[in-house]
């Protein structure tokens, strides 16, 4: 068993707060010394109590899946001596409301572009192989209700 941990921290800062136009801007610390601004989504509460520059819980989450996704696929490229020079992915999320007609996270899809050292260009088959494995051990992905695909170009 492994635990992580985070601390979520805000403060009101003097702001009223019964008006509920107080500030949502926060901050998560990590335990390796990393400090990110978050806030709420500000096209779930309106600026100015959202902070737009801020990373917001649903981007952090497509963020988190993709990472996850990303790790796993490098390792088992790695394994199989495929040199991978870039991989980058324009993940996105769809919130909605669900079967239950809750509002969620019911689709995360990622979009990995992959470049490989010349020469060790995968077939298609590889790299759909390479993708579900990686998917079927992603973490983050396990521990998701919302369907996750991988589309892979």
């Amino acid at each position: 068993m492994h635990k992580y941990t985070a601390t979520v921290t805000w403060q009101r800062d003097n702001a009223v707060f019964s008006d509920n136009r107080y500030s949502r801007a926060h901050s998560w610390s990590f335990d390796g010394g990393a400090r990110v601004p978050a806030s709420s989504s500000p096209l779930s509460v309106p600026l100015p109590m959202s902070e737009a520059a801020n990373v917001d819980p649903e981007e952090a989450l497509v963020a988190a899946t993709s990472s996850c996704h990303m790790l796993f696929f490098l390792s088992l490229a790695a394994r199989r001596k495929l040199i991978v020079d870039s991989y980058t992915d324009a993940a996105e999320a769809v919130m909605e409301k669900n079967a239950e007609g809750k509002i969620a996270i019911t689709r995360i899809t990622l979009r990995p572009q992959i470049v490989f050292a010349d020469g060790t260009q995968p077939e298609q088959a590889v790299l759909d192989e390479l993708h579900h494995a990686a998917h079927e051990q992603c973490y983050i992905a396990n521990s998701l209700k919302a369907e996750v695909v991988v589309e892979a170009v």
